[in-house]
């Protein structure tokens, strides 16, 4: 299975691994599920680094590979679905995540109760 995390579930990850929840790591240590971080997380966690919003004290990139956590880039079909995506949610990087999990039909691990109102698969 395909998983795309939500940004908070790679920070917990990294910062605060007791604060995911054990169903969610059942599924991250399934070593038959293939996790990523998209690209668009990775741009909201440098945007809040460089205003100062989020202190972030190592290499992203190496951190994700030494997770095993892949980059999932954000493509051109992407972005052509966030034009009909309701406004439930008005964070623009949580939509843009949620747009990548419906177009590739991708799995979405996150807390945030705002993405089930979309078209999303949640675990």
């Amino acid at each position: 299975m395909n998983i795309i995390i939500d940004t908070h579930i790679f920070l917990w990850l990294v910062y605060e691994p007791e604060k995911v929840d054990k169903k969610y790591m059942n599924y991250l240590e399934d070593r038959k599920n293939r996790i990523f971080l998209s690209s668009m997380s990775i741009a909201e966690m440098m945007i809040k680094k460089s205003i100062g919003n989020l202190k972030i004290e190592f290499d992203i990139l190496k951190m994700c590979a030494e997770m095993g956590v892949d980059i999932l880039d954000f493509d051109g079909q992407s972005a052509i679905k966030l034009g009909a995506l309701l406004f439930h949610h008005k964070d623009p990087f949580d939509r843009m995540i949620i747009s990548q999990a419906i177009t590739k039909k991708y799995k979405l691990m996150s807390v945030d109760s705002k993405f089930s109102q979309y078209e999303c698969e949640l675990l």
